[in-house]
């Protein structure tokens, strides 16, 4: 399906994603990280931006994705770090709900 914001992809059923975890993917050679929380599911680059390893392997907290080699936290929302080391954002991508399956567009919100 296409909308202004650009193609989305099915990745999962809702129900395939656990909550409070990190689940990797990848669309179109573009590694992703899902998170599923109580409320709602985010995508995030698969990628600390520190340290080039997967973000998929880190822990969830609150709305926060730990990098587990040097302990850099990113903003599910915005991408943003919001521990160190990690200086530079990583990508944020649109989930939509439909039908109770994930949606993913591969054009970022930041």
């Amino acid at each position: 399906m296409t909308t202004s914001s650009g193609t989305f992809h099915r990745i999962c059923a809702v129900n395939e994603l656990p909550v409070s975890e990190a689940v990797r993917a990848e669309i179109d050679g573009t590694p992703i990280a899902l998170v599923r929380t109580d409320d709602d599911v985010f995508a995030i680059y698969d990628e600390c931006s520190h340290a080039a390893v997967a973000l998929s392997e880190g822990d969830v907290e609150d709305c926060t994705l730990e990098c587990w080699l040097h302990g850099s936290r990113f903003d599910l929302k915005t991408g943003e770090p919001t521990g160190l080391p990690a200086t530079v954002p990583v990508k944020v991508y649109p989930v939509e709900i439909r039908d109770g399956d994930v949606y993913l567009s591969l054009t970022p919100k930041n």
